[in-house]
């Protein structure tokens, strides 16, 4: 049975995901038991109170979380009561806790720690005179640590003494949950991330330079520049602090010891430990409590920016995997190369492989003319309705020959696609593409996957590993588990939205399917090929280790066109079968397959006649929708950008032109278009559009064909500017005054940043 959940767990993130504790509960159950969050978004919305999978997704992580902060709080109180410590008092705190580091900062003043210069001077009997000055501050410190002299311990003059009684005291502020969570607040508050090159590697800094001389607001910083800077610390070309701003930390004291001072109840009131205490008060803010609150603040920008980072990442994987498919057409899938030649390969509309050659278009003018014979005759003979064309090296050379083709041979004339080929090497050069294309050498595999990713984006690229598909944002400076995680919920919740087609669908593609493993996968498709196609989701149950459990969670997501029951083919699931043959008997059909498509006789249905203990109204409302359109998909329409043959490198590039691309990555800080040029150009968030844009994401997704303006080209570093407003400005421009702060001029306000904007050309380049 499944264990109950806390109350102050459910009821907090219920509050985080804006629903109610018992919805908690109930998903909590569910997952606890087993299912998916596709299976229980889509089909236990009446278990849930109709969470959606963003819902479930936070929720899940959530659970994670708090269930290993109840289980660290009840590991502490343990150890803590075994010391004899435990008060009512510090119970309590621990208690209420929300979060590990409180935890663990109520935990610090007792665990077992090393020898400091504090555990030292309590050992050598000074705790009692630090108790004594800091509770009667009239005493005469140096007269009181006459009496504790100790030559033998190490403390041989009053001076060691008073010392020995600072260390003492700076550790217990510096361990006070109250102090340190205040002085935490402060510098978040009104910290700033300040980094300067280390000099004895300024040679070798140069992709830093940004960051030579930097400072911004901890709470305003961006996560790629956040990123950067820490990468920067990482390889030993910056130096990295938290500090206020420059006139503040020149002040004395300084604006954090102040507030210690005050949160300790220190002051100047005439009396004779007055300034003793004072300079305890700042040996432990530049000693001790400085340095542990940095660390602490670094985490806690390096785990938001992480998490902004793998947000970002997430959203455009979700997108390109998402992106229209053209479709189950013939396809030339071509793999651009100058020198090496264009690898070319004819797949139809399986998939299947139908022939491949080496075109050398670029080398000479005859091998030319010879290819283009050859292209054309491959497009003529299998009836191909598209030529995919690599985005990589010589893609637009290669492209424009393909026009020339197709103005010379007007028979073979059909679409020219260019698709994205991130990612293609890896495929071309793994196991996978040895088992599925075998015989086939490495150099054409990549064209075969080109061609494969314009049929069906999501059916190929999920056999690839998503971090080798390059539309994260400094994917490498975050946490591989966490990135792993986000990515693998992304591919799961993409396949089960679209379906899977069980008849022709790859182990790799049902793996994703809820439910379903990698072995289970393989034995459907074992089964598919010993038995042949599946005529119902009934067969399924034949399948080795696909037991009634996994059969419950797939089966809704697992499609079969044109078989025995037309049901099959829908998202509608098996447990739902006997409610759509009711509505049917209602309406007073002969079969269900009449009910099918027939918006007329669906909009008769009241879904609240249907609705029952098992089935709410929620769920017949999802069942009618897919009635009304059977077998849909549910991606958009497939639209293609239209690049111009006159242009194909960054030097034929002019300020003013307006063309068309394909938006292929979207960052905190803009969108990256290709323009066909084969470097991407950035357009600022400030250049989205005509209003105040907060979050690209808004304007602009993975995939999507935009009309720009090319604002600017810098050929020498390779960077290309573009605008997306009406008017083809370039916006407002909000780091303007970031800028001049960095010591830019005052006569270059409201100028683009070229600091902004190299930052953010690096960071993609460095996060791809």
């Amino acid at each position: 049975m499944t264990e109950m959940l806390p109350a102050r767990i459910c009821a907090r993130i219920a509050e985080e995901i804006s629903c109610r504790p018992h919805q908690v509960e109930a998903a909590a159950r569910l997952l606890d038991d087993g299912a998916t969050v596709p299976f229980i978004a889509r089909y236990r919305k009446e278990a849930t109170g109709g969470l959606d999978d963003a819902q479930l997704r936070t929720l899940e992580e959530r659970l994670v979380y708090l269930r290993e902060l109840e289980d660290r709080r009840g590991v502490v109180l343990a150890a803590v009561e075994t010391a004899g410590k435990l008060t009512d008092e510090l119970r309590a705190s621990i208690e209420a806790a929300d979060t590990k580091q409180t935890i663990e900062d109520l935990y610090a003043p007792y665990k077992s720690r090393r020898r400091t210069r504090a555990v030292i001077a309590r050992e050598a009997g000074l705790e009692p005179i630090a108790d004594r000055l800091l509770a009667d501050r009239s005493l005469d410190p140096a007269a009181e640590a006459a009496a504790f002299v100790n030559a033998e311990a190490g403390f041989a003059d009053a001076a060691a003494v008073l010392n020995g009684a600072r260390d003492i005291l700076a550790e217990r502020f510096s361990l006070d949950v109250e102090v340190r969570e205040a002085l935490r607040a402060f510098m978040a508050n009104r910290g700033e991330l300040v980094s300067r090159v280390v000099e004895a590697e300024k040679d070798k800094a140069e992709k830093f330079r940004d960051y030579f001389d930097y400072r911004e607001r901890l709470d305003k910083i961006p996560s790629h520049r956040a990123l950067a800077v820490l990468r920067g610390r990482r390889e030993g070309f910056l130096s990295v602090a938290v500090e206020l701003s420059p006139e503040e930390e020149a002040l004395t004291p300084h604006p954090a010891e102040a507030r210690l001072a005050d949160a300790l109840g220190i002051r100047r009131t005439g009396r004779a430990a007055d300034e003793w205490l004072l300079s305890v008060v700042r040996w432990t803010w530049r000693v001790k409590s400085r340095l542990a609150i940095e660390t602490d603040l670094l985490e806690e920008l390096r785990e938001r920016a992480e998490d902004t980072a793998i947000t970002v990442f997430g959203d455009n994987l979700r997108d390109l995997l998402l992106a229209a498919p053209a479709g189950h057409h013939t396809v030339v899938g071509l793999d651009p190369g100058f020198r090496t030649g264009v690898k070319t390969a004819v797949i139809d509309a399986t998939g299947r492989v139908l022939a491949h050659d080496v075109l050398m278009m670029h080398r000479s003018e005859g091998e030319k003319e010879t290819a283009k014979l050859k292209l054309a005759a491959l497009v003529t003979r299998y009836k191909a309705a598209f030529v995919a064309i690599g985005n990589g090296t010589a893609s637009r050379e290669t492209s424009a020959v393909v026009g020339e083709v197709f103005r010379e041979h007007p028979e073979a004339k059909c679409v020219r696609v260019i698709v994205s080929e991130a990612g293609a090497s890896v495929y071309s050069a793994s196991e996978l593409a040895g088992e599925e294309l075998p015989g086939l050498d490495v150099s054409y595999r990549g064209a075969v996957s080109i061609a494969r990713r314009l049929q069906d984006p999501l059916a190929e690229l999920v056999k690839i590993d998503p971090k080798a598909i390059g539309v994260g944002q400094y994917q490498h400076d975050v946490d591989h588990q966490k990135l792993e995680r986000r990515l693998s919920a992304v591919v799961e919740d993409c396949v089960n939205f679209v379906g899977v087609d069980v008849n022709t669908a790859s182990p790799q593609l049902l793996s994703h399917v809820a439910g379903l493993t990698r072995r289970v996968a393989q034995e459907i498709v074992a089964y598919r090929e010993a038995n042949g196609a599946f005529r119902d989701r009934e067969a399924l149950k034949s399948v080795p280790y696909l037991g009634a459990a996994r059969f419950l969670q797939a089966a809704g997501f697992l499609r079969i066109h044109r078989g025995a029951n037309p049901l099959d083919g829908t998202g509608v699931h098996p447990e739902s079968y006997g409610l759509v043959a009711r509505m049917a008997r209602q309406l007073g059909l002969g079969s269900v397959r009449e009910l099918m498509g027939n918006e007329a006789l669906l909009r008769r249905i009241r879904p609240q006649d249907f609705a029952d203990d098992k089935f709410g109204a929620p769920t017949v409302i999802d069942i009618i929708r897919e009635l009304e359109k059977p077998e849909r998909d549910p991606r958009a329409e497939f639209k293609t950008a239209e690049f111009k043959d006159e242009i194909q490198t960054i030097e034929d590039l002019r300020p003013g032109m307006k063309l068309e691309g394909v938006v292929n990555n979207v960052a905190a800080f803009g969108a990256f278009v290709d323009v066909g040029v084969h470097v991407s150009g950035l357009v600022h968030v400030s250049a989205l559009a005509d209003h105040f844009v907060k979050d690209p994401r808004d304007e602009v997704r993975v995939g999507q064909v935009v009309r720009v303006t090319v604002l600017d080209v810098d050929v020498p570093r390779q960077r290309i500017s573009l605008s997306m407003r009406s008017d083809g400005a370039a916006g407002p421009q909000p780091g303007a005054a970031r800028g001049a702060r960095r010591g830019g001029r005052k006569e270059d306000a409201g100028k683009p940043s070229q600091t902004a904007l190299g930052a953010a050309f690096a960071g993609l380049k460095r996060g791809r």
